[in-house]
């Protein structure tokens, strides 16, 4: 058996499909459109913190955040089921994607939550729950979006080597293609408000800047 903790090549990942899957639109918390693109005075990025059941329930109750949806990205196989990728063999990560308006949450903000809720330092793991869909993740848009997560990142490691932590292991890399989960996999928290939230952080604060 393969380790799932060892990223796959893209010779050997699962072939997939062509057509995606028919995932319900309307978000179940705020009613907004899950596969709308950002409009004027909005943008999206892509983030990986483990299971993203946890993650996108603490990303959609933030202002300035107007959207969020789960599902994969940052490997090789076209539109996989959930159970393909739990396999190991498609190289996604799970992600949150989120549309939000930087003039009400600025992306360092948005950062701070990501680096503080879970830990960056695990390699294909988090916690319990090991494989590379696992791994932490910003897959970012554009220039501008690159140089706040490599800056947030330093500041952040910085933080951690005074508090006696690992290294980050953050995969910082640009977006590629987005495939949405399984209708009931979005917005599971709230679907399922007992059901299991991975979130689990270092301890270690995100310091301001100087």
């Amino acid at each position: 058996m393969s380790d799932k903790r060892t990223m796959i090549a893209q010779n050997e990942a699962l072939k997939g499909r062509a057509i995606p899957f028919d995932v319900e639109d309307s978000h179940f918390v705020n009613h907004s459109s899950i596969h709308a693109e950002p409009t004027k005075g909005q943008a999206k990025i892509l983030l990986g913190m483990g299971c993203f059941w946890g993650a996108e329930k603490m990303f959609w109750q933030l202002d300035g955040v107007i959207s969020t949806s789960v599902g994969y990205s940052g490997g090789y196989t076209p539109n996989p089921t959930y159970e393909e990728v739990c396999t190991g063999k498609t190289g996604h990560t799970e992600v949150v994607r989120i549309i939000y308006q930087p003039e009400v949450i600025s992306l360092e903000t948005l950062l701070t939550s990501f680096w503080e809720n879970h830990d960056p330092t695990q390699g294909m793991q988090q916690g319990p729950d090991m494989g590379t869909q696992y791994r932490s993740a910003i897959y970012f848009y554009h220039d501008e979006q690159r140089v706040i997560a490599e800056r947030t990142r330093q500041r952040y490691q910085e933080a951690l080597t005074t508090g006696n932590q690992g290294m980050i292991t953050t995969e910082i890399t640009p977006a590629g293609p987005y495939y949405f989960a399984e209708t009931y996999h979005q917005q599971y928290l709230a679907k399922n408000p007992d059901g299991y939230c991975g979130l689990n952080g270092t301890g270690v604060c995100f310091a301001p800047p100087q």
